[in-house]
């Protein structure tokens, strides 16, 4: 036998099958052997787990891209004009002095000190409330959200941003409760909104208006404000019209002479500007202001706060860290109530 296959034999337990009288050194060998058989001892079956595939994550493509969850706009500071920081974070309480002049005449007389002119004061007060958010993160937490590309630590810093601002725009709207602390939507010294005119169709919805009711709502309002303002408002004085983004779609609504509301208002209101936030949409039903931006010099309202993102130290521990921020608010201080007329059910 060949030496090579005796080995084999000897060393591996192969045995090679075949006719007797076989010389395995003649030149065809190789053909009879694999007619005769050889290495018929090869396994019946699998050691491994049946598979024709690969492992799912290697066809698996991550999107560098974030893709944020979206959250409803915070529009209070845009309604109102803007934010004005009033004291600090030791601020407990504000105080807006008032003043009212007085006085009363009498007939002349050449030697008469009748009539008298004053001053009367008040000084109406807010209350602050200071709040705080926490971020945390850890050393591991790290390393695994960045094999997902993400960037752990800056997300967590932006989160907690947007919680704080979403509370300070809720502030804004709704005050804090249980404090002198109030918002534009829930301030006790404004005024009680009136109620639509009913509509052809029934209701006082615009949803079922025609463009000529929904003006005539608008008309109703402006005629509200001036009789609380006492004549100090314009046709062409600086207005804001606020309501939710279900009411403004309804100002698209056009007359047989296909003139829509918004177009009505700009030629009635030139300094009219119209603002949405979804806050208007009450439990109640759909709300509408109509603020008179100043008179004087003097803003109507000023939403506030004492500070804004104040971060404090970070604070490293064994294997993770931390750090507080935190923002104080005055809701939205309204100074002059007569000037915002209110209108709900529209």
């Amino acid at each position: 036998m060949n030496p090579i296959l005796q080995a084999l034999m000897e060393r591996a337990g192969v045995h090679f099958m075949g006719q007797s009288g076989v010389d395995f050194q003649a030149p065809n060998v190789s053909l009879r052997m694999a007619h005769d058989g050889f290495a018929c001892d090869a396994q019946p079956s699998l050691v491994t787990a049946s598979n024709s595939g690969i492992p799912a994550f290697l066809s698996t493509f991550v999107d560098p891209k974030l893709i944020e969850v979206l959250v409803s706009p915070m529009k209070a500071a845009e309604v109102v004009g803007g934010e004005v920081k009033k004291g600090d974070w030791t601020t407990e309480t504000a105080m807006f002095p008032m003043v009212e002049s007085t006085g009363e005449t009498s007939s002349y007389g050449d030697y008469s000190e009748n009539g008298v002119a004053g001053v009367n004061s008040n000084f109406p007060q807010r209350q602050s409330y200071h709040y705080q958010v926490m971020t945390q993160w850890g050393e591991r937490e790290l390393e695994r959200a960045g094999l997902a590309r993400i960037d752990w630590a800056n997300r967590t810093n932006i989160a907690s941003v947007l919680t704080l601002n979403k509370f300070q725009n809720k502030t804004y709207f709704f005050g804090v409760a249980g404090l002198q602390n109030y918002g534009l939507l829930n301030d006790p010294n404004l005024s009680a909104a009136i109620v639509p005119t009913t509509k052809a169709l029934g209701g006082t919805s615009w949803a079922g208006a025609t463009a000529q009711e929904i003006n005539a709502d608008v008309q109703k309002l402006y005629k509200q404000l001036q009789t609380q303002a006492g004549g100090l408002v314009q046709l062409d004085s600086k207005m804001t019209l606020a309501m939710s983004p279900v009411s403004e779609v309804y100002l698209t609504k056009t007359t047989d002479f296909n003139v829509n509301v918004s177009d009505i208002l700009k030629k009635n209101f030139p300094n009219l500007t119209v603002k949405t936030a979804p806050e208007y949409s009450t439990a109640s039903g759909e709300l509408v202001q109509l603020i008179l931006d100043e008179a004087e010099g003097q803003r109507t309202a000023d939403t506030a706060f004492t500070e804004k993102l104040r971060a404090h130290p970070i604070v490293v521990q064994s294997s993770s860290f931390k750090q507080k921020k935190s923002q104080g608010t005055w809701g939205t201080i309204i100074f002059r109530p007569a000037f915002i007329a209110q209108m709900l059910g529209v």
